[in-house]
């Protein structure tokens, strides 16, 4: 036994343990690569370091961006946190000064507050409650799991950081050489610490300072081959659109449930199939560039309340005041513009009901000083004020009864107002 520290041997076998999985998981860190990325190269980072195909992991952040909407801010934290495949450190680590890295301070910043924003959104705006957490948690099981069958293999070989140190040039000036060229160099060629006359030495030029080592794949997986033409992605864009079309008419049709999220919904189903299908089948990668911006346009339309969102109806401002209760109709619906809606010149007599919908614009109401007025008023994004009562925000709703300046006894006016954004005012003559 000598007194000499004992090294260990690098563990070759699968992790066992929470602690020793997560630890290793951290000093082993997939590296986004230079080929074969589409954006930041997380996606690929993943696949080449676990020996799975990225078209894969980019299926599941498309869907876990879609149901719980955890998947952009994951991404964003690969950007920040995973090195790239040249860089000593990652964007985060060289933010604080650990080492180089090739993402900015400056742009380590911005993914720093897009991601809190984005996670932000992911809990309070997801698609179901709680979508987000569970998103996040299944993607933080499935890169558990991962890395404790298969973090032993694959592992990206280390790149060597450099330091400096003050030497002399040749005509006696300081200089900072490098490391890697200082342990090159002969002992003749060093810093002489007795000062001789370094400007009397013929020195021959430093040899070039070798580039580090790039990790390379495990021999068990290879990065897929380019793929030939596919015919998935144009069928599936096709029936996509076929969907929406299908979609839209319906809800033309009277079909309330085709609202413009459910259609989305309906396009994204499709676009999701179609990228299964094409992982199995090497083809349909362009539909990635169709589910991105459907699923933002998903996420926006259910952070921000446009609940029920009409597709049908005019565009423009609406005007209407109905003399007779067959003029009246039961149903005022509108796709944008504002709405006016004066019901003063009706005669008294039955009671009457209407409801207005209106998609984004504001939406007035005019009822006689003496009617008995029963309100649900409710507006996505805005004010609502009815008769003495206004709120204001987002996803406001006013209910009641008003019975006007005389009190019980005047015409009896239900009224059911819906606005996805903007203001929704009931008053009187």
């Amino acid at each position: 036994m000598s007194g000499a520290s004992e090294s260990r041997a690098p563990k070759t076998g699968p992790l066992n343990g929470f602690e020793e999985t997560v630890k290793d998981f951290w000093a082993s860190r997939p590296r986004r690569p230079h080929a074969g990325r589409k954006v930041a190269g997380v996606a690929a980072a993943i696949g080449y370091r676990y020996g799975i195909d990225p078209v894969v992991v980019r299926i599941a952040l498309v869907v876990t961006t879609i149901f719980g909407g955890f998947g952009v801010p994951f991404y964003l934290l690969g950007w920040l946190f995973l090195p790239g495949e040249s860089d000593e450190v990652s964007g985060f680590e060289g933010l604080i000064g650990r080492g180089r890295s090739s993402v900015s301070p400056a742009f380590a910043i911005v993914l720093m507050v897009l991601t809190v924003v984005s996670t932000g959104g992911s809990i309070s705006g997801s698609w179901f409650d709680g979508g987000g957490l569970i998103s996040c948690a299944l993607i933080a099981t499935a890169l558990y799991l991962l890395h404790r069958s298969r973090g032993h293999e694959n592992r990206p070989a280390p790149v060597s950081t450099r330091t400096s140190y003050p030497a002399f040039t040749g005509n006696g000036a300081f200089t900072m050489t490098d490391t890697a060229t200082a342990d090159a160099q002969s002992p003749s060629q060093q810093w002489d610490p007795l000062a001789a006359d370094p400007a009397g030495w013929d020195l021959p030029d430093a040899p070039p300072i070798p580039e580090p080592p790039r990790p390379t794949p495990s021999p068990s997986y290879r990065r897929p081959e380019p793929r030939r033409h596919s015919k998935v992605g144009s069928a599936t864009f096709a029936l996509a659109v076929l969907t929406a079309g299908g979609g839209v008419l319906a809800n033309l049709d009277g079909m309330a449930w085709f609202s413009v999220q459910h259609v989305i919904g309906l396009m994204l189903g499709v676009v999701g199939i179609g990228l299964v299908v094409g992982a199995f089948v090497r083809g349909g990668r362009g539909l990635i560039g169709l589910a991105v911006p459907l699923a933002i346009a998903g996420m926006v339309l259910t952070t921000v309340p446009f609940q029920n969102f009409p597709v049908r109806g005019g565009v423009g401002d609406l005007n209407e005041t109905p003399h007779s209760v067959t003029e009246l109709k039961p149903l005022y619906q509108h796709a944008a513009g504002d709405i006016h809606l004066d019901l003063t010149a009706l005669p008294a007599g039955n009671p009457i009901t209407t409801d207005v919908v209106n998609g984004a614009g504001n939406t007035r109401i005019t009822v006689p000083a003496t009617a008995d007025v029963t309100f649900d008023c409710h507006t996505g994004a805005g004010s609502v004020a009815c008769f003495d009562r206004s709120t204001d925000g987002i996803s406001e709703k006013l209910t009641g009864t008003d019975y006007g300046t005389d009190g019980v006894g005047g015409q009896q006016i239900t009224l059911h107002v819906s606005n996805s954004v903007g203001d929704v005012e009931v008053q009187r003559d």
